[in-house]
């Protein structure tokens, strides 16, 4: 799935992937660029245009995601 996706995508692109809204995904690019990539979207500059390289997609995807705790 992720080998169609090109090398750097738009915010918006990389919004669809993740199934986000793009002021979702704008607001992530924020919170990574505020808490210097420790959490949200990580992207890279490219002059003026923020842009989503693929392999953060794909590391975002292989996060394990913890289960709630059983009552």
């Amino acid at each position: 799935m992720l080998d169609n996706l090109p090398p750097f995508m738009t915010v918006e692109q990389a919004a669809e992937v993740l199934q986000l809204g793009r002021s979702k995904a704008y607001e992530l690019t924020v919170e990574f660029e505020a808490s210097a990539g420790r959490s949200g979207l990580p992207f890279v500059r490219l002059g003026r245009q923020k842009r989503v390289p693929r392999n953060a997609i794909a590391r975002l995807m292989e996060v394990d995601v913890p289960r709630p705790p059983t009552t």
